[in-house]
């Protein structure tokens, strides 16, 4: 019966200190996530991991045209309110082949991509 009784104790420990680190890494009080602010799409210097400091941040909906993008880049989604970020092969936001939902990002090749999209929800 101890045992068990220990066996559990250390389960509830575990589980709390999961808890705790996945909260801490959720984002700064402000809502910034890896220096990208709330509201914005943020791409990061080729192979920078982990993403910390963008090189390009875009807030309007719509698309914007990448210059110079190649190779492995972060690219983070912290737009609200269900908002989603397209990496698209034409310019202007054609051709888009990856779906970025809110809150999520990616680490990919940009040397293909012409554009990104800012869609409304």
């Amino acid at each position: 019966m101890r045992r068990i009784t220990r066996a559990l104790a250390a389960i509830g420990l575990s589980a709390a200190a999961l808890t705790t680190v996945g909260a801490g890494s959720a984002g700064a009080a402000d809502g910034s996530w890896a220096g990208c602010p709330s509201g914005a799409v943020c791409v990061y210097p080729q192979d920078q991991n982990p993403a910390s400091s963008p090189s390009a941040v875009y807030w309007s909906y719509g698309a914007h045209n990448l210059q110079g993008q190649y190779g492995n880049h972060w690219v983070l989604n912290n737009q609200t309110g269900g908002a989603h970020a397209h990496l698209c092969r034409g310019s202007g936001g054609a051709d888009c082949v990856y779906d970025i939902p809110a809150q999520n990002g990616v680490y990919y090749d940009l040397g293909p991509i012409n554009s990104i999209t800012l869609d409304r929800p």
